[in-house]
């Protein structure tokens, strides 16, 4: 694995995740250890039930874990008190999904900075301007969420999760309601913030060209990691999902 602990964004360690018990027992991750390096981009991709949006939602805290650990930045998840854990994601972790999670009674700007009024913090009036010129929204900020595109709410949805400045962003197929011009700006988006702002992003996707855009992508098959991806194209992205049955093994 690249990097060193302290490059380290998020770390699973030997990490199930079950549902039920006895013959109802459902295994969605089955003993995954991976680190996700800091300031870089990380797609994750399998097929359907393959476990790569359960790996996501326990890497962010969203989610317990039947056994193992799991780390955000030096700070271990695993067990930590709700309290703790709902400030841990508040100050740490941004989010993007495919639905935008915007408020239609507030503009763009106001949906922007929503976290950090509700959390009592100014925003850092520079950081935020950088934020609003990458994902290109400087003329769009008055604007209310009706007013808007699918494609520019998604861009709102994207600056709300870098505005607050976090350790890590994680997107859940955050172009899956836009259309392909829509939705190869906001991976065009998600690019400069790990480029230009530094950020951390793991996006779980099934799109060769989506994952393209990544520095690295895992391949989840039952709920294990079955493939590791440096440098990818959507060629070979492709090329290596036709390799793969929907076990996970080498067709």
């Amino acid at each position: 694995m690249r990097g060193t602990r302290t490059a380290v964004a998020a770390r699973a360690e030997g990490v199930v995740k079950a549902y039920g018990a006895g013959e109802t027992r459902v295994v969605a991750l089955d003993g995954v250890s991976v680190d996700i390096e800091r300031g870089a981009f990380t797609a994750i991709m399998g097929p359907s039930g393959s476990g790569k949006s359960t790996l996501m939602h326990c890497l962010a805290g969203l989610d317990t874990v039947t056994a193992g650990r799991v780390w955000l930045g030096a700070t271990e998840v695993t067990g930590l008190k709700d309290r703790k854990l709902t400030r841990l994601r508040r100050d740490s972790v941004g989010f993007v999904f495919q639905s935008f999670n915007l408020l239609p009674t507030l503009n763009a700007l106001e949906n922007i900075t929503l976290p950090m009024d509700i959390a009592g913090r100014r925003p850092d009036r520079e950081w935020l301007r950088r934020v609003v010129a990458t994902v290109g929204l400087a003329d769009r900020l008055k604007h209310r969420p009706t007013e808007l595109s699918g494609g520019q709410q998604q861009r709102v949805a994207v600056a709300r999760a870098l505005a607050a400045r976090p350790e890590i962003i994680f997107g859940d197929e955050p172009t899956g309601n836009l259309d392909s011009r829509a939705g190869a700006e906001i991976l065009g988006f998600l690019r400069r913030s790990v480029d230009e702002l530094g950020q951390t992003v793991v996006m779980v996707t099934h799109d060769p060209t989506a994952a393209a855009h990544a520095d690295r992508v895992l391949y989840l098959a039952d709920g294990r990691i079955v493939d590791d991806m440096l440098n990818p194209t959507a060629d070979l992205v492709l090329d290596r999902m036709r390799r793969f049955d929907a076990r996970g093994r080498v067709a």
